[in-house]
C-alpha cells in the first residue's frame, strides 16, 4: 500500500535508516528535521501518514502533534519514544497519536504497522466536507451552498477544499500556494488573491457574503458562522 510518509527525526542515523527502509518497503518519504519545518510540512503537504519523534531540539514532539491533530485530525501519526518514556507514549496517545514504537524498534514491525494505519485511514476517509450551509462532496466535486450548486473549476474546488479542511485557521497565501498549486511561494505573484476572489463571487448569495476572510498581512480564513 503506496503512501507518502512524514518522517520528523532530528538523528541523522535514524533518520538514513528509516529514508532509506521505508522506500525499501515501497513508500515515498519525506524528511523533517525539527519540530517546526515538521508542523508546516504535515499541514501544508499532501501526507498520508506522519511518524513523528517525541524528543525534537526545537519544537517538542508532543506539541508538534498536537497541533497536527487539532488542524488535520484525519492524519494519523505513529510516535517514535526512548526506552522507558512511557509518561510520553501515554500522553502522545491521549493527545491524539494512532500508535507508537519504543527505541530500537524493527523496521519491518514499522512498515507493518504503517500499513494498518492506512488500511484504516483509507476506510474512514471523509468523502464531504460540509460548515454552515455550504457541502461539498469530495467524490463527485459537488458544491453546493443551501442546497442550491455552485460551479467552480478544478481549481478553485482544491482551493475551497484546502480552506474548508483548514476551517477557523489562519492560511498564508504561501500555505495556500504550496497546497492547491504545490510550488515555493513567489512574493511577485498575486494568483492565491486572484482566485480567492473568483471564489467569493461563485459563493456569495444575496444575502450573505462568502465565508473567506481576509486576515490583513497574513492571509485567509474560512469561517463558516454559526
Amino acid at each position: 500500500m503506496p503512501g507518502l510518509i512524514l518522517v520528523v527525526e532530528d538523528e541523522p542515523g535514524i533518520v538514513d535508516f528509516l529514508d532509506r527502509g521505508l522506500k525499501v518497503h515501497g513508500f515515498d518519504v519525506a524528511i523533517a528535521t525539527d519540530g517546526q519545518s515538521g508542523t508546516e510540512r504535515a499541514l501544508d503537504e499532501n501526507v498520508d501518514l506522519v511518524v513523528l519523534d517525541i524528543l525534537l531540539p526545537d519544537r517538542s514532539g508532543l506539541d508538534v502533534l498536537s497541533t497536527v491533530h487539532e488542524a488535520r485530525p484525519e492524519l494519523p501519526v505513529i510516535v517514535l519514544t526512548a526506552l522507558g518514556e512511557i509518561e510520553h507514549r501515554v500522553t502522545g496517545l491521549d493527545a491524539g497519536a494512532v500508535d507508537y514504537l519504543t527505541k530500537p524498534f524493527s523496521l519491518s514491525e514499522l512498515a507493518a504497522r504503517i500499513r494498518a494505519q492506512l488500511r484504516v485511514a483509507a476506510q474512514t476517509q471523509r468523502t464531504a466536507l460540509s460548515a454552515g450551509d455550504l457541502e461539498i462532496n469530495l467524490l463527485t466535486r459537488e458544491v453546493r451552498r443551501d442546497g442550491e450548486l455552485v460551479r467552480l473549476s478544478t481549481t478553485e474546488f482544491e482551493l475551497l477544499a484546502y480552506l474548508m479542511r483548514n476551517a477557523g485557521q489562519v492560511l498564508s497565501r504561501e500555505q495556500i500556494l504550496r497546497a492547491v498549486w504545490g510550488y515555493d511561494y513567489d512574493p511577485g505573484t498575486n494568483v492565491v488573491d486572484v482566485y480567492i476572489g473568483y471564489l467569493r463571487r461563485k459563493l456569495r448569495f444575496a444575502d450573505r457574503a462568502a465565508p473567506i476572510v481576509t486576515v490583513r498581512s497574513v492571509g485567509y480564513r474560512f469561517d463558516a458562522g454559526d
